[in-house]
């Protein structure tokens, strides 16, 4: 697994490179902790090239936008997911508790 930032004045992207499964989850929720850490919390999570994604990933999607929504700070948007994620997504009722967007700029440009 791979995890790409790009800072904009707005938000900040981070693009998923390959799986996300028990292994590579703590990696990810490191990288999303160094950006709440440091202030940032309105987040695009660009998953167009996502392969998989595990109940851990799962997990660090739901603790970052609990993290981003205290306090109303900010939020957690998904863009570009592919079909089998989004069916993951849905089954575990996730579609509910997070925007989903068809590109990462229509992601961006809501903040």
């Amino acid at each position: 697994m791979e995890v790409l930032i790009t800072h904009y004045k707005r938000c900040d992207v981070l693009s998923i490179i390959g799986r996300v499964d028990s292994y590579t989850a703590p990696q990810f929720q490191e990288e999303t902790k160094k950006i709440t850490d440091a202030g940032k919390y309105k987040l695009v999570f660009d998953l167009s090239k996502l392969e998989f994604l595990s109940s851990a990933g799962l997990r660090v999607l739901i603790v970052t936008q609990k993290e981003c929504k205290r306090y109303n700070r900010g939020e957690v948007l998904l863009a570009d997911v592919p079909p089998k994620i989004y069916s993951s997504l849905e089954l575990a009722g996730f579609t509910e508790l997070f925007q989903i967007h068809k590109t990462v700029v229509d992601a961006v440009a809501t903040f």
